[in-house]
């Protein structure tokens, strides 16, 4: 009798061990808005082996992070297309993908043939596409009625009016405000240090007009609700939120094109939960996870009729934005070669010095 209560608390007490034992942690590396909680929570129903683990980053801090580890502590990243090839040829940051474990055939060729084309080093894949966006202006109407180039923000018209976020975007913005291609310039650094030296003294020069310098979306978001600022540089994300509250508040894109990036996902070189992070990557593939991610980001899936899966608020301000005119003036992010993002850096420091910002 002794023997018979005691042996089924051993079997629990051991299939508890087992559990626990075989039981793994998906540590993300991403975006402040790309991992809701309704999702984990759907996510960790599905597979109650995972529990998911996240991190907040953005493009530098991801970089910053997977090369202070040599590509440890993380377990899927979701840099941007154009921060990976450089990131890891200096630091080996990253693994080569299994694409035979992601279900591309859901995804929007367009889009995994420009990441696949970018990331792509001796025959191995980094990164596949998950979601893209733009970055513009934003400007409520009623206030800035001219704005639609870069320039604008620094119009007098409209001193400590405007913000915009201090990152290396707002240079290649201001360059092609002045005429320039810094995607050209890329292959010959000595000019491009030329142009940001340029580009250094317009932003510098444009502190008046600067109410405060962003940095992520929800103080850019209180700026323009209340009046502080009449116009901004803007992830459209941000701006597509807006407009469903106010819609004198639009997403604008500059007479030079959009800026256009695509977030992925990339998988650091010493993870541990490769079967997760690719059960991870499919699961926000699911057009109904589609659907609430993009509620969460504001951004449009890369998947085949991305648009389509957006909540309907946010597919009236796609509407409202853009016209064809404009998506065929998109101006993707080009790779970044080696050196680049120091020079920017600098360069970054620099305006920030002169500025306060």
């Amino acid at each position: 009798m002794r023997s018979s209560i005691v042996l089924p608390g051993l079997v629990a007490a051991t299939a508890l061990m087992a559990s626990t034992a075989s039981a793994e942690t998906l540590r993300l590396l991403t975006w402040g808005s790309y991992a809701p909680e309704e999702l984990i929570q759907k996510f960790e129903e599905k597979y109650p082996d995972i529990t998911v683990e996240v991190t907040f980053s953005n493009n530098e801090e991801m970089i910053a992070k997977l090369r202070a580890t040599g590509g440890a502590g993380f377990d899927l990243a979701q840099p941007s297309h154009d921060r990976i090839y450089a990131a890891q040829l200096e630091y080996d940051i990253y693994k080569p993908l299994d694409l035979s474990q992601i279900n591309t055939d859901m995804m929007s060729p367009v889009h995994l043939e420009a990441v696949k084309a970018n990331t792509t080093i001796d025959g191995n894949v980094y990164g596949v596409p998950h979601q893209w966006g733009t970055t513009g202006l934003m400007a409520d109407v009623t206030q800035a009625p001219d704005v639609n180039g870069w320039e604008d923000l620094c119009d007098p018209a409209y001193q400590g009016k405007t913000s915009m976020r201090l990152k290396r975007t707002i240079l290649l913005a201001t360059a092609f405000s002045m005429g320039e291609d810094p995607f050209a310039l890329y292959s010959d650094l000595d000019k491009y240090q030329e142009l940001l030296d340029k580009v250094a003294d317009e932003l510098i020069a444009c502190k008046e007009n600067i109410k405060a310098y962003w940095q992520g979306g929800d103080d850019l978001s209180a700026m323009m609700l209340s009046g502080e600022i009449v116009a901004a540089e803007t992830w459209d994300s941000t701006a597509y939120k807006l407009y469903d509250q106010n819609q004198n508040i639009v997403f604008i894109p500059p007479e030079t094109g959009a800026l256009t990036w695509i977030d992925t996902f990339a998988i650091p070189a010493k993870g541990k939960a490769d079967d997760a992070a690719y059960k991870w990557i499919n699961f926000v593939l699911e057009p109904e996870n589609i659907t609430i991610m993009s509620a969460s980001t504001g951004a449009i899936a890369a998947v085949n009729g991305g648009a389509d899966l957006l909540p309907e608020d946010k597919k009236a301000a796609v509407n409202a934005a853009f016209t064809q005119a404009d998506i065929d003036n998109l101006k993707f992010f080009a790779n970044i070669p080696p050196g680049v993002e120091d020079m920017e850096g600098k360069t970054l420091e620099k305006i920030k010095a002169a500025t306060g910002g």
